[in-house]
C-alpha cells in the first residue's frame, strides 16, 4: 500500500480512460463534462457516444459547477468504518446546469437544511495526488 493510500482512508474511484479528462480537470479545480457538437447537449457521467444523438463526436468543455439537488439521503450508518467519523452526511445526485447527473455529497450545511431543488455550486477536496474530489455547497449568491 503507498503511502498516498494510507493518507486518505476512504475509497478512491477508479480513473478509467474515459474519465481521464473530467480527474484531470478536477485536479485544476475545475468542472466539466462531455459535450456532442453534433446535437448541442452536455452528458454526465461520460460515455464513449452521445446519449443523445449517438453520436461519436464527443468531447470535454468546462461547465459552471452550478447545479439543483434532484435528489438526496441522509447517511447515518457508514458504509465502512472510514466514513464514521462524517456521519451523519448527505449524498445527492446534482443537475447540473448544462445538463447531465453527478452523484457527490453536500457539504457546508447542516443535513437538515438540504432540500430538492437547491441551488448549489461545486467544489473542490484534493485528498491525493491524483485525485480531487468534486463536492457541492449550497449557492448562496
Amino acid at each position: 500500500m503507498t503511502a498516498e493510500r494510507l493518507a486518505y482512508a476512504k475509497p478512491l474511484p477508479t480513473i478509467t480512460r474515459e474519465g481521464a479528462p473530467f480527474w484531470e480537470a478536477t485536479r485544476e479545480k475545475r468542472l466539466v463534462s462531455q459535450y456532442c457538437p453534433d446535437c448541442d447537449q452536455h452528458q454526465f457521467p461520460p460515455r464513449r457516444l452521445c446519449m443523445h444523438c449517438g453520436g461519436r463526436n464527443v468531447g470535454w468543455r468546462t461547465i459552471s459547477g452550478k447545479g439543483r439537488i434532484y435528489s438526496f439521503t441522509v447517511v447515518h450508518r457508514p458504509p465502512n468504518p472510514s466514513f464514521a467519523p462524517d456521519v451523519p452526511y448527505v449524498v445527492a445526485v446534482i443537475d447540473l446546469a448544462e445538463g447531465g447527473r453527478m452523484m457527490t455529497n453536500i457539504v457546508e450545511c447542516p443535513p437538515t437544511e438540504v432540500r430538492v431543488d437547491m441551488p448549489v455550486i461545486a467544489l473542490y477536496e484534493q485528498v491525493t495526488e491524483e485525485v480531487t474530489l468534486v463536492k457541492f455547497r449550497p449557492d448562496r449568491g
